[in-house]
């Protein structure tokens, strides 16, 4: 039997948090095992629950969305948290992404929107706009230290360096597979060691943290982007 995602909720707004719920919990591969109503409460129920997946909004009581996601990666680095948010601000996602959230989705988005972007999430798929991607990566490399971490350089193999570049260029996980001639369910085991050994949870973590290191520049990713073009 496949294991479900267990899921975390967090909004200040009760009737939001239960509709979330009802959507969420019609799906059989889903489980929310807990909601929380202020940026506090969800950092606690995080640490004691570990559910697969937050989602949450960004202005709560207490501790709002970006501090939340920082507390909660610097516990527990394999939750992934995805932002809902009526925010659609720059600043707002691209500081939420940098304190680690896994990507975002405004709240005029459907039920089934919601339910797709926890499955992307989940298959190491992205959930973010091509364009905010592009920005993410700019800012993470202008915070580059330029030193390669030797524990990430030594457990990552060379198949998933390429995959990291390949990342980069927006592919998802069929376009990957297809370029490197393997079957989807490789890259999706590919993907998980990847998230795995560099102790993220989610695509735009990963590339943050590769630029971040060094293990990939802008280079490589414009020189893929041609390939791919």
């Amino acid at each position: 039997m496949k294991l479900r995602t267990r899921i975390l909720i967090a909004d200040d707004h009760p009737l939001l948090r239960e509709a979330l719920c009802q959507v969420l919990s019609k799906e059989q591969d889903m489980e929310v095992v807990g909601k929380a109503g202020d940026g506090e409460e969800v950092v606690t129920m995080a640490s004691q629950l570990k559910p697969d997946v937050v989602i949450m909004d960004i202005i709560m009581p207490k501790f709002d969305g970006i501090e939340a996601s920082k507390r909660i990666k610097s516990t527990a680095p394999n939750i992934a948290i995805l932002i809902l948010t009526a925010y659609d601000d720059d600043n707002y996602v691209l500081g939420l992404l940098e304190a680690g959230a896994a990507g975002y989705l405004l709240k005029s988005a459907r039920g089934q929107d919601l339910v797709e972007a926890v499955r992307a999430i989940r298959a190491g798929e992205s959930v973010l706009h091509p364009e905010i991607i592009e920005k993410l990566l700019k800012r993470a490399m202008l915070k580059s230290s330029g030193i390669v971490k030797p524990r990430t350089t030594e457990l990552l193999s060379e198949r998933e360096k390429e995959m990291l570049k390949l990342l980069a260029t927006g592919m998802g996980n069929k376009e990957i597979a297809s370029r490197l001639c393997l079957s989807l369910r490789t890259v999706k085991a590919h993907m998980s060691n990847i998230f795995t050994k560099m102790n993220v949870a989610s695509r735009s973590e990963a590339l943050v943290e590769a630029l971040r290191s060094g293990l990939i520049s802008l280079e490589d990713i414009k020189k893929d982007s041609s390939l791919n073009s």
